[in-house]
C-alpha cells in the first residue's frame, strides 16, 4: 500500500475505532462507553468482542524448579491473569511448545479459575517435528484436555512459511480435513493460521482462503515491519492489505518486535517523549498496531505486573495515531532498521541449544547495548575504554561463560526454528568475534 493512501485511511480507521465498543469494568452495568474513558476497547469477530489487547503466553517467568530445571512461576502467572482478565482482557494466545512445552499447563491453570465465558483461548497445532495425522490430532486433543474444554475459540496452524510447510504439516496427511470437521462440529470456533515468511509464502496461503474459509490469520506487525520487514519476511504493509481485501480478521503479533520498541536509542526516545511525555514508549507501538480498523487483537507477552498495567493503561486512555504521528513513526523506523541490531524477538524457539548456548540473551545484550548508544565503536569514540569496560563486564554478568557465544559448534540446528529466518551460528560468530576484538584491543 502506498504511504500516502495509508495515512489517508488510517484517519477513517481512527474515527471508525473512537465509536468502537468497550469493555465495561467488571461488576458495571453501563455498556455503553467510549474507547478512551477508562475502559478496555473491544472488536468483534463473528459473535465475539475480543479485547484490543491480547495475552500472548509465550513469556511467563520462569524460576528454578526443585530439581533445578526451569518452571513457570505459577504463583505469578495467575496473579497477571487475575488482573488481565479484570482489567478486560479476554484473549489468550499460547502453544504447546512454549516455554519447553509448559505454556499451556500454566496457562490453563490460571485461566480454570475464571468463568469460561470471561476469556478465550487461542493455541496451536506446533507439529514441526511429528507431521503425522496420529501425532497432530493427538496434540490438539491434548490441548482441549490441558484447558479442561470441549471447544477451541482460536486455534492457529502454528508458523506456515508457504505452500510446502502447509502440504507437508497439514494437507498431504490429512489434517486439515481432520480441522474443517472440528469447525463444523463447533469444537474450534475459528480456524486460521499463523505466519513467517517471505511475500511469495504468504500469497500463496491466502490464496486458499477460497478453500478454508480462515477465520482469522495472526502476522507480525509493528510499525519498522510496516515497510522495513527482515528480507526474508514480509512487509506488515502487503500482508495488512492483502487481508483486509478478504475481510479476515488480524492478530497481531511482535508489536514491540520482540521488545526492541520498548527500549529505543536515547535520541528516538526523547523525540517520542517530547510527543507524549506521560506515556511509555511502548505506548507507540501499540497504538501504532491498534490504529488499524482489521486488527482484532494486539498480542503483548507481558512478563511482569509492571508490563501488564502500563499496556492496560495505553488501552484503557487509547487514542489512535493521526497523519502526523505515522509520518513520524515512518521516520523513525528507517533509522531503527540502520541500526546492525540482530532481529530476534526472543520468542524461545531455538531454544533448547543443544550445546548450552544462551542464544536470545547473547542477541539481547548485544541489542540493548545498540539500542542505547552504548555500544564500543573503537578507540576514537568518546568514552571508548569505558564503554568497553561496561560492554564485557555486562556481557559476563547477563551470560554465564559456557554459554556464551564462542562455544557455538555451528552446529546448524537453531537456524531451521528461527521464524525470523536469522542465520543464528553466523551472528553468534559475528558477536564472538566483536568480543574477542574488544578483549584483545584490536577493534577496528
Amino acid at each position: 500500500m502506498d504511504r500516502r493512501d495509508f495515512l489517508k485511511r488510517s484517519g477513517a480507521a481512527a474515527m471508525a475505532l473512537s465509536a468502537a465498543a468497550c469493555a465495561p469494568k467488571k461488576g458495571s452495568q453501563d455498556e455503553d462507553c467510549r474507547c478512551g474513558d477508562g475502559r478496555m476497547p473491544m472488536r468483534e469477530c463473528g459473535d465475539d468482542m475480543v479485547s484490543l489487547l491480547g495475552y500472548g503466553c509465550m513469556r511467563w517467568k520462569m524460576i528454578n524448579g526443585p530439581d533445578g530445571q526451569k518452571i513457570v512461576d505459577q504463583d505469578s502467572v495467575n496473579e497477571l491473569v487475575d488482573y488481565a482478565i479484570e482489567h478486560g482482557v479476554n484473549y489468550f494466545d499460547s502453544s504447546p511448545m512454549y516455554l519447553q512445552g509448559q505454556s499451556e499447563a500454566a496457562t490453563a491453570k490460571a485461566l480454570l479459575r475464571h468463568p469460561r465465558e470471561d476469556y478465550y483461548i487461542a493455541t496451536k497445532m506446533s507439529n514441526f517435528g511429528d507431521h503425522s495425522y496420529e501425532g497432530s490430532v493427538a496434540m490438539y486433543r491434548h490441548s482441549l484436555e490441558v484447558y479442561q474444554t470441549d471447544h477451541i475459540d482460536y486455534y492457529l496452524l502454528h508458523s506456515i512459511g508457504g505452500m510446502d510447510a502447509f502440504k507437508s504439516r497439514f494437507q498431504n496427511n490429512g489434517v486439515i480435513d481432520f480441522l474443517m470437521a472440528e469447525r463444523e462440529a463447533g469444537r474450534i470456533r475459528h480456524l486460521g493460521f499463523s505466519f513467517h515468511g517471505n511475500q511469495k509464502g504468504f500469497d500463496e496461503l491466502v490464496a486458499l482462503h477460497d478453500m478454508y474459509h480462515w477465520d482469522f490469520v495472526q502476522i507480525q506487525m509493528n510499525y519498522v515491519d510496516w515497510n522495513h520487514a527482515n528480507q526474508r519476511n514480509t512487509n506488515a504493509s502487503h500482508m495488512y492489505e492483502e487481508l483486509a481485501k478478504r475481510d479476515i480478521p488480524m492478530v497481531m503479533m511482535e508489536p514491540l518486535l520482540g521488545g526492541q520498541l520498548a527500549r529505543l536509542s536515547d535520541s528516538i526516545t526523547a523525540r517520542l517523549k517530547e510527543q507524549e511525555p506521560q506515556m511509555s514508549v511502548a505506548s507507540w507501538a501499540f497504538r501504532y498496531c491498534g490504529t488499524f480498523p482489521k486488527v482484532l487483537t494486539i498480542l503483548s507477552g507481558m512478563t511482569y505486573m509492571e508490563h501488564l498495567t502500563d499496556n492496560v493503561k495505553t488501552f484503557e486512555n487509547f487514542k489512535p495515531l493521526n497523519e502526523k504521528e505515522l509520518e513520524m513513526l515512518e521516520t523513525l523506523a528507517g533509522i531503527i532498521r540502520s541500526y546492525p541490531l540482530v532481529p530476534c524477538t526472543a520468542c524461545q524457539y531455538c531454544m533448547p541449544c543443544p550445546y548450552g548456548i544462551d542464544i536470545p540473551g547473547i542477541f539481547k545484550h548485544y541489542n540493548d547495548h545498540v539500542n542505547d548508544e552504548s555500544i564500543p565503536q573503537g578507540a576514537e569514540q568518546k568514552d571508548f575504554k569505558k564503554l568497553k569496560r561496561r560492554y564485557l563486564t555486562s556481557y559476563d554478568r547477563a551470560i554465564e561463560s559456557i554459554r556464551q557465544a564462542d562455544h557455538c559448534i555451528e552446529c546448524g540446528q537453531c537456524a531451521p526454528l528461527c521464524p525470523q529466518s536469522i542465520n543464528i551460528p553466523k551472528e553468534l560468530q559475528r558477536i564472538d568475534r566483536y568480543v574477542e576484538k574488544l578483549k584483545r584491543g584490536t577493534l577496528d
